[in-house]
């Protein structure tokens, strides 16, 4: 069965910083680009931070651009998100996702994730 998902969301304060996890299972990740997406209540679904699968061309919002940062395990076949200076604005469920081509977030993605809930509050 192919599946992601997605750890690591919690309630953390205005710039505090959280690392996220996409594990995979019965695929391998390093062979998919990977993207990270937020829906927060209301609001359309965003596309954060998408990464190839060589790590050597990455995508992001100018929102989280200098703040949202992504990385692989290969190991662990698992990508991390790692987000800093969070603002109350950066609060939604946010989803990994894989396809196969360039790392593009207005792309489709063929696997996904479950989603975990990020809020920023004081």
């Amino acid at each position: 069965q192919l599946r992601l998902v997605e750890s690591g969301g919690d309630l953390v304060q205005p710039g505090g910083s959280l690392r996220l996890s996409c594990a995979a299972s019965g695929f391998t990740l390093d062979h998919y680009a990977i993207g990270w997406f937020r829906q927060a209540p209301g609001k359309e679904r965003e596309g954060v931070f998408c990464l190839s699968s060589d790590g050597g061309s990455t995508n992001y919002a100018d929102s989280v651009k200098g703040r949202f940062a992504a990385s692989r395990d290969s190991a662990k076949n698992t990508v991390y998100l790692r987000v800093n200076s969070l603002t109350p604005e950066d609060t939604a469920i946010y989803y990994c996702a894989a396809r196969l081509g360039p790392a593009m977030c207005n792309a489709e993605y063929k696997f996904w994730g479950q989603g975990t809930q990020v809020t920023v509050s004081s």
